[in-house]
């Protein structure tokens, strides 16, 4: 049997491919499992692992939640266990890009949206349909919508279910690079290896920042900033003394 998320590896990134590219990526409960073990994973593998690259296989990144699963009754290991699984995504120490193509549509927007960056091929096609199928979000999507694009942009695209296009996500702020789609791949594995070329120590101390942090007013984040930042990285002084050595 295929796996239904697949794990590559290479220079520190990892690529998590969402894998059932003949029902387009459709989320069902045994994929969540499946995605569920690689997070776990993850989570003890800092000093590998830098970045996440989450994608999928096929024509698009997902076509959302699996409407087959939810007709038949779905059955979950444990309550609200979807949203939990997006949540450990967007937990995880290291930074995790969505990398969208095709369609990205509700169940899936929700998934793409539990990533530190969404970036987007110029094929990629976003839409919120809840409505459309008498839903409401459950995985986080009413919540980190409107909290990265601003909630009128957000209304419109959850009271509309209209598609939303590359160029226009990137203008709203739903994605924050736009590729390619030939070529894709390999612009973002680029993306996360240049990431990579900072100090993995700060990227994953400004990543925890940003989530204490957030809903904070200014003068409490910055007292946060100030007391409870992991500071210099063990790397610092070695970065410093390359800058400084004398140019051959």
């Amino acid at each position: 049997m295929n796996s239904l998320v697949t794990r590559q590896d290479a220079n520190g990134v990892c690529t998590l491919t969402l894998n059932r590219p003949q029902k387009l990526n459709a989320l069902n409960v045994a994929l969540f499992l499946e995605l569920d073990a690689h997070i776990r994973a993850l989570v003890g593998e800092t000093e590998t692992t830098g970045c996440v690259i989450l994608t999928g296989a096929g024509r698009c990144f997902s076509a959302g939640h699996d409407l087959k699963d939810i007709g038949s009754g779905e059955h979950p290991p444990e309550e609200h266990f979807q949203a939990r699984v997006i949540e450990a995504l967007s937990a995880l120490p290291q930074t995790v890009i969505a990398a969208v193509h095709g369609h990205c549509y509700t169940g899936a927007l929700e998934l793409a949206l539990g990533a530190d960056l969404i970036v987007a091929a110029d094929d990629a096609r976003f839409a919120d349909t809840h409505a459309k199928w008498a839903l409401t979000p459950r995985w986080g999507g009413s919540q980190r919508l409107p909290r990265l694009i601003g909630r009128q942009a957000a209304m419109d695209m959850m009271q509309t279910c209209r598609t939303v296009l590359a160029d226009e996500a990137l203008r709203l702020g739903l994605c924050c690079r736009v590729f390619p789609a030939a070529g894709f791949p390999a612009s973002v594995q680029a993306l996360a290896e240049e990431i990579l070329g900072n100090s993995w120590f700060s990227l994953r101390g400004n990543k925890r920042l940003l989530r204490e942090t957030e809903g904070m007013n200014l003068s409490a984040g910055l007292m946060h900033e100030l007391h409870h930042g992991p500071g210099r990285a063990p790397d610092h002084a070695e970065r410093i003394a390359r800058f400084n050595r004398p140019k051959p």
